[in-house]
């Protein structure tokens, strides 16, 4: 059975009955149909001064092209704290357009192990991303309204771009303005996809509304002829801006197919911003349940980098264990083995491929000192043979494994993996610490990361990132913690490296500074922020059937 299937043959609970297992009455809620529902903000600010639940925080080794699993493994890890009578509750991203038509599809989960209803979390849930491509546009609209009427503010170069929730290839590069009508000034310009958009991170960074508007404000859109920052804040922008995403600043609550209850909200990109769920969502989740199940995006050296470094040190949380996601095929990915031979056995390319896993490991344990296991996320193709010699290669190494077999059986398929992380925090105590200080400049940033992260010897500059670090030193913004894009398949920023072998350097061609996000993006190699779609998109498999029911989402 497909996906959607299994979904649909599941009868799901009242979205009413769901809430009340977090102890929240209706009153407290607003409902999108029977299955979806927006949490009150109040909820939180009554539960302010009680003790948070324990986070466990779900990240991953360096994965594969279609990823390892980490959303699969969450809900089933959620699932089975569940079945262990623990009162616990999933905090995840919400899926973008873009990947579920794209090549990944949807972001639900699979199998036995999915957040529902799936079509609608997959397809528009309930508006937030198009609340956000909203206020992203309207901010673009009010920037050439202003140019149009006399540019008051001298605006010479601007740099904020329109955005939309698809993989169009076409629109990276777009030339606007060419109405011709008076003060009307053709520009090269561009488009983001909706996730990747700064109002997406701020939306997930913001403490409450208040915070909203004011990072909202501070968005920088350009600079005047004197080389000058202009914000969104000169146009007054920030209080419809707010308007537009009061509704959508609220978290989502739906239910994995055995009834866990799910907090699903946000979903910045992992490699232009920081890849993790809302700190709203994450923070009214630590009240409401003993246990969280969150999710990083990409591998530990992105997502639970950024996760940690970034969102932790806003939001004052820390994780009291890990579960780190890997695979057979991505180890035997990273281990040398071409991909077209991926799932033929091979302890060889497990064994070398092992050194991906260590680093991540070591990384999350040593270097942030948090508790570890590690969740072998099982597929079929795996043999029980390359299962023993991973567990007993870890067990000597000192490393806790279990199998997470979730797709197939649900959460009975992670309950030794939601005992093993019970255990985990029951003996060993978080002693999280971050990899670098905000008070330390730019550069000593990236490099602590660059080296202490992702192993490499070195950092190079291009001319035009050193120049921009010092602009923004100079500008005061020196403080922000950085957000480095590379790739997700390296430690290294180079793709095809996939070992990671050999002295390499990480090479910073660019730097982008987020006022209203409060970070600074540093690029490594060809990040792109509007993806395109495959040869052979998902969107050819998804229809509505007589019955006005969709399918082909997966």
């Amino acid at each position: 059975m497909e996906d959607i299937e299994i979904a649909r043959a599941t009868k799901l609970e009242d979205i009413r009955n769901i809430a009340k297992k977090l102890d929240i009455g209706e009153e407290d809620l607003e409902l999108y149909g029977k299955y979806k529902a927006k949490i009150s903000k109040e909820v939180y600010e009554n539960l302010k001064e009680k003790p948070n639940g324990k986070m466990i925080l779900v990240t991953a080794i360096s994965p594969t092209s279609l990823g390892e699993g980490k959303t699969t493994v969450s809900i089933a890890i959620a699932d089975a704290l569940s079945k262990l009578n623990k009162k616990a509750v999933l905090a995840l991203r919400e899926p973008s357009l873009g990947p579920v038509f794209g090549i990944k599809g949807g972001a639900t989960g699979g199998g036995r192990v999915q957040v529902a209803p799936m079509e609608d979390i997959n397809l528009h849930f309930t508006g937030d991303i198009h609340a956000i491509t909203s206020a992203n546009n309207l901010l673009s609209a009010m920037i050439d309204n202003h140019i149009f009427f006399g540019n008051k503010l001298e605006l010479e170069r601007v740099i904020w771009k329109r955005c939309v929730d698809l993989n169009d290839r076409q629109l990276r590069k777009v030339e606007t303005g060419l109405s011709n009508e008076k003060n009307t000034k053709p520009r090269m310009d561009g488009f983001d996809i909706s996730v990747a958009s700064e109002v997406m991170a701020i939306l997930c960074l913001a403490s409450d509304l208040t915070d909203l508007k004011k990072r909202l404000g501070n968005i920088l859109i350009g600079y005047n002829k004197n080389n000058e920052p202009v914000y969104a804040k000169s146009l007054k922008a920030e209080g419809a801006m707010t308007a537009l995403l009061k509704d959508a600043f609220n978290p989502n609550l739906v239910q994995t197919l055995e009834k866990t209850p799910a907090i699903i909200h946000g979903g910045p990109f992992a490699n232009i911003a920081h890849g993790c769920n809302s700190i709203s969502a994450t923070k009214l989740a630590l009240k409401v349940a003993d246990y969280v199940v969150t999710e990083a995006g990409f591998g530990a050296d992105l997502g639970a980098e950024k996760f940690l470094d970034i969102k932790c040190r806003k939001a004052n949380l820390k994780p009291n264990a890990v579960a780190l996601v890997a695979t057979i095929k991505a180890l035997k990915y990273h281990g040398g083995v071409e991909k077209e031979n991926i799932l033929e056995p091979n302890i060889k390319g497990i064994e070398k491929g092992l050194s991906n896993l260590y680093h991540h490991y070591n990384n999350l344990n040593k270097k942030y000192g948090l508790p570890v296991v590690v969740a072998l996320n099982r597929y079929t193709s795996d043999t029980e043979e390359e299962i023993n010699y991973l567990k007993e290669t870890l067990s000597k190494k000192g490393i806790k494994m279990e199998v997470v077999e979730g797709w197939a059986k649900g959460g009975e398929g992670a309950i030794d993996m939601a005992k093993a992380l019970i255990q985990k925090m029951e003996e060993e105590t978080s002693n999280f610490k971050y990899i670098y200080e905000t008070n330390e400049d730019i550069k000593t940033k990236i490099e602590k990361v660059s080296k202490e992260i992702y192993g490499a010897k070195g950092v190079e500059y291009s001319k035009e990132a050193l120049e921009e670090i010092e602009k923004i030193e100079k500008l005061g913004y020196s403080n922000f913690p950085v957000c480095i894009a590379k790739t997700q398949y390296s430690l290294s920023d180079d793709m095809n490296n996939l070992e990671a072998e050999g002295d390499y350097n990480i090479h910073i061609k660019e730097i982008i500074l987020k006022t209203g996000a409060e970070f600074v993006v540093a690029i490594a190699g060809n990040i792109l922020t509007m993806p395109g779609l495959p040869k052979v998109p998902a969107a050819e498999n998804v229809d509505v059937n007589d019955k006005g029911e969709i399918q082909g989402i997966f």
